[in-house]
């Protein structure tokens, strides 16, 4: 049996934001993935200047892909609006090896299966003991799943489906565009250029409002491919697309048992506007290490979506999931 201050479960954005604060506070620190870094994530890649703030970034040392866009190219039922928004793209394969390696924990390979608490510490497959957890698994998370699923259950309208690729590519076009509403996906979709010739395209819409027009993510999937091919964005290219899901920030109750917390899409922080989700994973790492660290409250109002107020937000959640869930995701909000 081996003992730590903390275990994180999960080893992408959130679990690696949480464990450096807390190793560079003297810590000890294991972070347990089922995975072996680097490994695949599905992802657009995205993040924006403020995420760069927050973990404190040097670009200029980082040594992978770091692509930024000027400008945002929106198409809107057959509008087209150019954003002048600088953003940044990466690829999660090296973007989240590179963030786990530099957290300073100890990262162990383990797919967690049980976990019980006893005397006050939480007890790993027989394997691993700590007085603090935290689940940073994404949608998944066995933490999530052992503690929190019956005190906070997610918002079925807040689900999202989608199908991505990342792929290597010699893109022309250097700008991030985006599409919403084609075909009528409730959502939308995207095509990112990475650095030094890779792409990422994908669709997402939200999972119940599809369900209920008897819609298919692959069917929408196949209009993008030919949207982009007509374009002249993606020529002649077979692709190999993947599928997952996660949630939208919605009506988030319950964070913290007792000492076991939950950081990132196991809690289901991706912002309404965009679906944007490694910003709000890395300020939810922060947090909960904060907390763990001084003892203070560990609450989600720092990173409230407060989107939700903006006119536009609301006729576009509207669009999404019906005026009904927009009113019920309003409602879950307005307080924080």
């Amino acid at each position: 049996m081996r003992q730590f201050d903390v275990v994180i479960v999960g080893g992408g954005p959130a679990g690696s934001a949480c464990a450096k604060k807390l190793v560079s506070a003297g810590v000890k620190v294991a972070v347990l993935d089922r995975e072996d870094f680097p490994r695949t994530k599905l992802c657009a890649g995205w993040i924006t200047p403020e995420v760069v703030e927050d973990l404190d970034f040097d670009i200029k040392a980082y040594p992978h892909r770091f692509n930024t866009f000027e400008h945002i190219v929106v198409h809107v039922k057959g509008l087209t609006f150019n954003l002048n928004t600088p953003q940044h793209s990466i690829r999660r394969y090296e973007f989240d090896d590179f963030l786990l390696k530099n957290s300073g924990a100890e990262v162990i390979d383990h797919n967690v299966k049980n976990i019980e608490k006893k005397n006050g510490a939480y007890f790993i497959d027989g394997a691993f003991e700590c007085e603090y957890l935290v689940g940073a698994a994404g949608t998944r998370c066995p933490v999530y799943r052992s503690f929190f699923r019956e005190a906070n259950p997610r918002a079925s309208e807040l689900q999202v489906a989608t199908f991505e690729h990342e792929f290597p590519y010699q893109w022309s076009d250097s700008r991030c565009h985006l599409w919403f509403f084609e075909a009528g996906l409730p959502g939308y979709s995207w095509y990112v250029p990475k650095e030094n010739g890779y792409l990422n395209c994908g669709v997402g819409g939200m999972a119940n409002t599809m369900k209920a027009r008897k819609q298919d993510i692959k069917s929408h999937w196949s209009h993008f491919t030919a949207l982009l091919e007509n374009a002249g964005l993606v020529r002649g290219f077979e692709y190999e697309p993947r599928g997952y899901s996660y949630f939208l920030r919605g009506n988030v109750d319950v964070v913290r048992i007792e000492n076991a917390f939950i950081v990132g899409d196991a809690v289901g922080l991706a912002s309404i506007d965009l679906g944007e989700g490694i910003g709000p994973a890395v300020r939810s790492g922060y947090l909960a290490a904060r907390a763990i660290l001084t003892g203070c409250d560990y609450s989600l109002l720092e990173i409230n979506d407060v989107t939700i107020r903006r006119p536009w937000v609301r006729w576009l959640l509207s669009r999404l999931i019906g005026k009904r869930g927009t009113r019920k995701v309003t409602a879950a909000t307005a307080s924080a």
